[in-house]
């Protein structure tokens, strides 16, 4: 039996190979405007951005699209080398892998029928005793509605297009997914009868993600991530996708 010492070292060293023809980026193609498939292709901020970290580094960045609940096994198994999948940091996630330096700050947001906007217009109206709640299983918002709305109906959905549609059938009053959601909305012709409120309901941080044991590719990322800050590639990317203002550090 090889010694752990030993096959750590043949892990790094075959990564250290893998990585030198390209570096395997685990996205889920349902995530617009951060990551989603359009005339078969990949596209949205995480692919621009990958893009761009890819001609910082010199590596061929290779999107591989997954559902969103196998990127972390996916990233574990050496699969794909990093996720950049709009991936909120939480502390269950951060004992799993290893996060980059953040790239955005979020909230998780409410989505309504327009003609529920009276009675969902104030930021408690959320918490009352028997709203229908829509959340996407796995995802922060369905952290949200577990530890903060206890006396709500919880209804899951598997992307928010099946959402969008409970909210047309009426099968629910909200759907509670990440901010870039709500952003969609802004710009998107076929959503006008669906509105968000705007008013965050958590304060959560995007980044990127390696696995426990790549500091290596970590440290790199971070680099090439601090670059793109300082020489506005980011700040451009995040203009072209989103209506709205957000905070880059």
């Amino acid at each position: 039996m090889l010694h752990k010492t030993m096959l750590a070292l043949l892990f790094a060293i075959s990564s250290a190979l893998a990585l030198a023809e390209g570096i395997k980026v685990g996205v889920s193609g349902d995530y617009p405007p951060l990551v989603y498939k359009h005339e078969g292709r990949i596209v949205g901020i995480e692919a621009d951005s990958a893009k761009a970290v890819g001609e910082v580094l010199g590596k061929e960045m290779i999107l591989m699209d997954l559902p969103f609940e196998e990127l972390i096994p996916a990233l574990q198994l050496g699969k794909v080398d990093v996720i950049m999948a709009g991936l909120s940091v939480t502390p269950e996630r951060s004992e799993l892998v290893t996060f980059i330096e953040p790239y955005m700050n979020i909230g998780q947001m409410a989505i309504m029928s327009t003609d529920k906007v009276g009675r969902f217009s104030q930021p408690w109206s959320i918490y009352q005793e028997g709203v229908r709640i829509g959340v996407e299983p796995g995802t922060t918002g369905a952290i949200f509605a577990e530890e903060k709305l206890p006396d709500a109906q919880v209804i899951l959905y598997a992307n928010p297009t099946e959402a969008f549609a409970g909210l047309r059938r009426d099968q629910i009053d909200l759907y509670i997914h990440d901010a870039p959601t709500s952003w969609q909305l802004a710009t998107s012709p076929d959503n006008t009868d669906l509105i968000s409120l705007y008013h965050s309901l958590t304060d959560e941080q995007l980044a990127w993600a390696v696995r426990k044991d790549d500091t290596a590719l970590a440290a790199a990322l971070n680099d090439a991530l601090r670059t793109l800050k300082k020489n506005g590639t980011l700040g451009y990317i995040f203009s072209r996708w989103i209506p709205v203002t957000v905070e880059v550090r």
